[in-house]
């Protein structure tokens, strides 16, 4: 598996080598010693998994109470995946990377603790499945807005087309924001 910084410090991508024949396809999703050797956890206490269709855009989520690492990817289908900081003594803070997983690619994403995270559905459905460093936290739960400006996320589906849910359509700037210190 291959593990590769992105532009800002800790968050990782993962590739895992796919074996392809005329039967299929085949990886490891998951390697404890590998992801030990990255600095990523050993115990996932909890799992996730959503379907998505088309121009769905899922975000920007995060907790502030039991913040949660993640380790993302697309099942099937393919997604532009989203990390901001939001740790407001990173000198990365507001930033933001983006990667597009999928079932092709089989990349995962980590993202750690102190990040929003969303992505956006780029096929016509998508299956997409994460572990998480802790528990959700309704009382924790805080939203950060898709489309704030000064994040400036180009998100590939613009925003009368974008599917979106109430509250994430309620999120905050970042300006707004109640972030990490």
């Amino acid at each position: 598996m291959k593990v590769t910084e992105t532009a800002i410090p800790g968050v990782l991508i993962f590739t895992p080598r796919v074996f392809s024949d005329s039967r299929g396809a085949f990886c490891e999703t998951y390697n404890e010693r590998v992801m030990k050797e990255a600095g990523l956890p050993a115990v996932w206490p909890q799992d996730n998994f959503s379907i998505s269709t088309k121009n769905v855009v899922r975000g920007l989520h995060y907790q502030v109470t039991q913040p949660q690492g993640k380790l993302v990817r697309a099942v099937y289908g393919a997604v532009l995946d989203v990390a901001v900081d939001l740790r407001r003594s990173s000198p990365t803070f507001g930033a933001h990377v983006a990667v597009e997983l999928s079932e092709s690619n089989g990349a995962m994403l980590w993202i750690p603790p102190g990040f929003g995270h969303g992505f956006a559905v780029l096929t016509e459905k998508a299956g997409f499945a994460y572990k998480v460093t802790d528990y959700y936290s309704p009382a924790g739960e805080r939203t950060l807005l898709w489309n704030d400006p000064k994040v400036g996320i180009q998100w590939p589906v613009s925003e009368r087309d974008a599917v979106v849910s109430e509250k994430d359509q309620q999120g905050r700037t970042l300006d707004e924001a109640e972030v990490f210190a």
